[in-house]
């Protein structure tokens, strides 16, 4: 992901070049959660939908990501800090008015966050990676006591991508915007582009000559 994702970037854009490392979580999940990775038949489960999308204002972008369902977050955003060089997500736990931050890396394709909790001074910790050729995702969050060396799993959930499936591995049109998978045609001045979520159909419906005249010069600069 990451050499084609950050040649999509506008030059000087270090953060979102970083957030288009994980274009690929972009779209809507759906499927099941538990206090275990592997559930057995008397385990208790929830259903979890994930969504993953854009928000731009300006020159600036991040991610959004709502958890339908979530035992852990409701919502949260991700960002980019190239002072830092981490991702930053800042999420809101379901019926708190009160946000908790985690600051992270995504290596090996795996996108991995922490942060110290004050009132236990645990450790914890989220990590979100794909599987079988994108298609499948998995966020697990575990918790490391004060001191303490072994990560104890606190939620687990396995996601599968809607509208895909196993069988399925063409990875389709550039988002103009983004520069992601292109999932729904827009059109310009008599051309046809394409968007991947609803923060980039907005971003596009507010300046598209703006992303029409990036998108074309990175694509010759590919030529």
């Amino acid at each position: 992901l990451g050499t084609v994702a950050t040649s999509l970037a506008a030059p000087g854009n270090k953060s979102k070049a970083a957030l288009q490392e994980l274009h690929e979580f972009v779209g809507a999940w759906k499927g099941s959660a538990g206090n275990k990775l592997t559930l057995g038949p008397k385990d208790k489960f929830w259903e979890e939908k994930i969504s993953w999308g854009w928000k731009f204002k300006g020159d600036d972008c991040w991610m959004v990501v709502n958890f339908k369902g979530g035992k852990f977050l409701e919502s949260a955003e991700v960002k980019y800090s190239p002072e830092k060089k981490k991702y930053q997500l800042v999420g809101t736990p379901p019926g708190s008015k009160e946000s908790i931050q985690f600051e992270g890396t995504f290596a090996d394709d795996k996108l991995t966050f922490e942060r110290l909790d004050p009132a236990t001074k645990d450790t914890q910790r989220i990590r979100i990676n794909l599987a079988a050729e994108g298609i499948r995702m998995i966020y697990q969050v575990d918790r490391k006591s004060a001191g303490g060396t072994i990560w104890k799993m606190e939620f687990a959930s396995q996601q599968t991508k809607e509208g895909e499936s196993l069988a399925k591995t063409e990875k389709g049109p550039e988002c103009v915007v983004s520069g992601g998978r292109g999932t729904s045609a827009v059109t310009y001045m008599g051309e046809t582009f394409y968007i991947c979520c609803s923060g980039c159909a907005d971003a596009f419906r507010e300046n598209p000559k703006k992303y029409v005249d990036e998108f074309k010069a990175k694509k010759g600069k590919k030529k």
